[in-house]
């Protein structure tokens, strides 16, 4: 065992306790055993994520991972771990982008290996730097256990940061939302995001579920029961302080609503007709329908989701004259849509787009998508790669410039954000232009009913208590929800429901901490999460 082991297994150490006892058998696995057991921690992992939202489970994976890596035989070992790890994770957390690929299985049956093992495998390289660099340093710096599992925490955050931004980035089910969905009390814990950004929330998170695999080691002496409590005891405060300060936040944070009310529609349209020639009618017909429902309150604005037009709006005058006649008096149908070219020239470039419609026809704004899906929306190295993108039509859709706050008259100011924008933190809301509220269109019929629209719904969520704005979600077949500034979901349509529900603009809640500083937060936390590995005394 290395001299830094956590388990500090030298010559007459005591085993006290069943942990340490469960902690030596972990480290002394080998082979298919280890990495098995990696893979099944990570899948654990996974499960503590919504929808299962088991949360707790975090502090049996993490544990049980640093006493795996405590039989690693050096930092490619403890990588190869991590890399385990990793997979079962994300092969857990992520096979519903495999249910994409049904919706056309005869063209893109070949794709499924790459989606189910393919991503998660290359996602896996993350957790495998994290471990690994966790084992090389605390190898060559001879840290004491405690500062080996602050270094773990860091190293673990910092891959998160990367993946969040590397190769376009997908930050999807970073550790920190295992406290975004429905586990009792959770909300209060997530309320740290205002404060401290998602990922300074994985930061927290993942000290907390570390330090107990320090209940595993042995000791060359008898330990008072105070001092061997220390890790639990601090993995506690690391969840408690937090938790109490979200819950005066919570308690001092009441909804408020303001005086402009909207409709969300939600026509739950199959993907498999989503784009089918001969269904578009019908389609139109049931957003038009829905829209034109009588309302007990004057609306604002008739929000529709994302590529709910299958047409585009600029060049069909006559659909934009329906649209026209469901707009609210003095209002808005605000819709996703794609966007073409300016005609008469033939679409040579298409946009996924937010376009908010007037009583009139007249396109008052719109916002084009600029972070686009890969191999969904566009096909990197096109012009290498012999496939066309899963998402209809065979142009690839270009970017649009970043976010930007819609100002539209009777409206409050608002930033339209289009499916997985919503996952990237920070970049929702034009700084320069503060918004009122964020306005998410999504399309999550692609995914069935998966883990998918519950883990997007969860993270959109998330955004809302970061930037201390509603959020309204109008998804096509949900789930479609009404968020406050401190993440309560006010009223929402569950999966595959048709429907609308009108409902009033809950009020801001005034910029945040993270809104303000953003990342640089973080920076200050791994700082701090290194100090340990500075000022410990060294190991023997």
């Amino acid at each position: 065992m290395p001299e830094t082991s956590l388990l500090r297994a030298q010559p007459g150490a005591r085993i006290e306790t069943g942990l340490c006892r469960v902690a030596h058998e972990l480290a002394a696995l080998t082979g298919w055993r280890r990495y098995g057991l990696g893979f099944l921690c990570g899948a654990l992992l996974a499960g503590a994520l919504p929808p299962v939202d088991l949360t707790p489970l975090i502090f049996i994976a993490f544990p049980a991972l640093l006493w795996l890596d405590e039989g690693s035989a050096g930092p490619s070992a403890s990588a190869r771990l991590g890399y385990a790890f990793g997979l079962g994770f994300f092969v857990a957390g992520l096979y519903w982008i495999a249910a994409a690929l049904f919706v056309d299985i005869d063209r893109f049956w070949w794709a499924l290996p790459f989606a189910v093992v393919g991503l998660p495998a290359l996602l896996a390289l993350f957790p495998a730097a994290a471990l690994g660099v966790t084992g090389f340093l605390a190898t060559r710096l001879r840290l004491a256990p405690a500062a080996r599992v602050c270094l773990f925490a860091v190293a673990w955050s910092a891959a998160e940061w990367a993946r969040g931004h590397f190769f376009t980035g997908f930050p999807w089910n970073l550790v920190g939302y295992v406290w975004s969905g429905g586990f009792p009390g959770a909300i209060a814990m997530l309320q740290s995001t205002a404060w401290l950004g998602i990922y300074g929330l994985s930061f927290m998170t993942v000290l907390a579920a570390a330090l107990p695999a320090l209940l595993g080691a042995a000791s060359l002496r008898p330990l008072t029961p105070a001092r061997r409590a220390a890790p639990a005891l601090a993995a506690a405060l690391l969840i408690i302080v937090p938790a109490v300060a979200g819950m005066i936040r919570l308690e001092q944070l009441p909804t408020r609503m303001t005086g402009a009310w909207v409709r969300l529609v939600q026509p739950a349209i199959p993907q498999s007709l989503k784009w089918d020639p001969e269904a578009a009618e019908k389609n139109f017909r049931l957003l038009i329908e829905l829209s034109g429902a009588p309302a007990k309150r004057a609306l604002a604005a008739v929000l529709w989701p994302e590529a709910a037009a299958t047409f585009l709006l600029e060049r069909d005058p006559a659909r934009r004259a329906e649209i026209a006649a469901v707009a609210p008096k003095n209002g808005y149908v605000v819709t996703g849509a794609l966007r073409a070219n300016p005609p008469p020239a033939r679409p040579t470039q298409i946009w996924n787009s937010v376009e908010a419609i007037d009583p009139a026809g007249a396109i008052r704004a719109h916002y084009d998508k600029a972070h686009l899906v890969p191999f969904g929306e566009y096909v990197p190295f096109g012009s290498v790669l012999p496939m066309t993108k899963i998402t209809a039509g065979s142009i690839n859709l270009s970017p649009g410039p970043g976010p930007r706050t819609m100002t539209l008259p009777g409206l409050p100011a608002f930033s339209p954000t289009i499916c997985y924008e919503a996952i990237f933190p920070g970049a929702v809301i034009d700084r320069a232009a503060r918004p009122a509220w964020i306005f998410n269109v999504t399309n999550d019929a692609w995914y069935g009913r998966s883990s998918g629209p519950y883990q997007h719904l969860a993270i959109a969520r998330t955004r809302a208590i970061e930037e201390g704005l509603p959020l309204i979600r109008v998804a096509n077949n949900g789930l479609s929800a009404v968020i406050d500034p401190a993440g309560r979901i006010l009223a929402g349509m569950a999966l595959d429901t048709i429907g609308h529900l009108d409902t009033a603009l809950p009020a801001e809640a005034g910029a945040t901490l993270y809104a303000t500083l953003g990342d640089w937060i973080l920076v200050a936390m791994l700082g701090l999460g290194l100090a340990p590995v500075l000022l410990l005394p060294r190991a023997r």
